[in-house]
C-alpha cells in the first residue's frame, strides 16, 4: 500500500484488512510504503506496527506513486514465495479491504492477475464528479485501444491481486524497468498491466465499487503529468525500432533459436 499522508484513513483500512483476512484465519502481511508522509502518518504507522504484521518502507522526501509502487512491488518480491498472492491497494479508503476474498478467490480460477473492475457487471463509483468519471471513461477506453489485453474492461484501477509467481518474474525479467516511467504520475498503474502482458499473464476481474466518497486525503493525481506518461507510453510500446513489444517480440525469437542448441535439448 503507498501511503502520502493518510493518517485519516489507514486506522480504517488497517482495520478491514485485518477483517477481510486475519478473521477469516489467512497468513498475510501487509507492506506500506510512506511516501515522505508530513502529516501524522508515520506516527499513525509506528502505532498499528504493534498491533497488525506490519512492515514500513520509509521515504524521507516525497518521490511519487511511481517509485513508491517500484519499492513495494520489489519488498514483496524479494519476501514472497510463488504460491502467495500480493494485493495492492490505495490507503486513501476508497479501496474497500472487503473485495480481497474475491480478488483471491478469481486467481484461483487459474488467472495470473485479478482487478477490481468499476466496469464489471455489479461495479461502480460513489462520490466521482461527472467530469472525473468521463476523464476515467475516456482514459480507459483509449488504454483498450491502445494496449488491448484480453479479459480487462478496467486498466486505471490500482486495485488488484497478482500470483507472486508472476511478479516474481517480472521483477526477475525486467528488473528496475518493470515500473520504467516512475516519474510521470500514475502511469505506473497502466506500465505493470504493460509488462505482465507481454509475459503472457492472463487476466480476469470481479466487480468492484470505488468509494470515492470516503476518501479523506486530497488527491494526489496531475492528470496533465498522467496523461503526458500515457502517450509516452504509446510511443515506447508501438515504437517498431526498439520499442517495448518488438523488443520483446525480438528476445523471445532469440531465445527460441537459441534453445535447441540448449544441454540436454534433443
Amino acid at each position: 500500500m503507498p501511503a502520502f499522508n493518510e493518517e485519516q484513513a489507514l486506522p480504517r483500512l488497517l482495520q478491514g484488512v485485518e477483517r477481510a483476512l486475519g478473521e477469516r484465519g489467512e497468513a498475510y502481511r501487509i507492506i506500506v510504503c510512506d511516501d515522505g508522509s508530513r502529516d501524522g502518518t508515520a506516527v499513525v504507522l509506528e502505532e498499528a506496527s504493534r498491533r497488525f504484521p506490519l512492515e514500513v518502507i520509509k521515504h524521507k522526501i516525497n518521490r511519487g506513486l511511481g517509485e513508491s509502487s517500484r519499492d513495494l512491488f520489489e519488498r514483496a518480491a524479494e519476501t514472497c514465495e510463488d504460491r502467495d498472492v500480493i494485493v495492492r491497494l490505495d490507503c486513501d479508503d476508497t479501496h474497500d479491504p472487503a473485495y480481497i476474498p474475491a480478488l483471491i478467490g478469481k486467481l484461483s480460477e487459474g488467472y495470473d492477475v485479478v482487478v477490481a473492475s468499476r466496469f464489471e457487471p455489479g461495479g461502480g463509483q460513489v462520490g466521482v464528479s461527472r467530469y472525473r468519471a468521463a476523464v476515467s471513461w475516456l482514459a480507459n477506453l483509449f488504454m483498450k485501444v491502445v494496449f488491448p489485453v484480453a479479459g480487462l474492461r478496467e486498466y486505471s484501477c490500482g486495485y488488484r491481486a497478482y500470483r507472486g509467481a508472476v511478479i516474481r518474474q517480472a521483477i526477475g525479467t525486467f528488473g528496475n524497468n518493470f515500473i520504467q516511467l516512475k516519474g510521470l504520475g500514475f502511469t505506473c498503474t497502466l506500465e505493470k498491466l504493460v509488462k505482465l502482458k507481454l509475459l503472457g499473464a492472463g487476466f480476469g476481474e470481479v466487480p468492484f465499487v470505488l468509494r470515492y466518497d470516503r476518501k479523506q486525503s486530497q488527491s494526489k493525481m496531475v492528470s496533465s503529468v498522467t496523461t503526458l506518461g500515457y502517450l509516452v507510453m504509446a510511443v515506447m510500446y508501438h515504437w517498431p525500432w526498439g520499442g517495448w513489444r518488438a523488443g520483446w517480440r525480438r528476445r523471445r525469437r532469440d531465445a527460441l533459436r537459441v534453445a535447441p542448441d540448449a544441454p540436454g535439448s534433443p
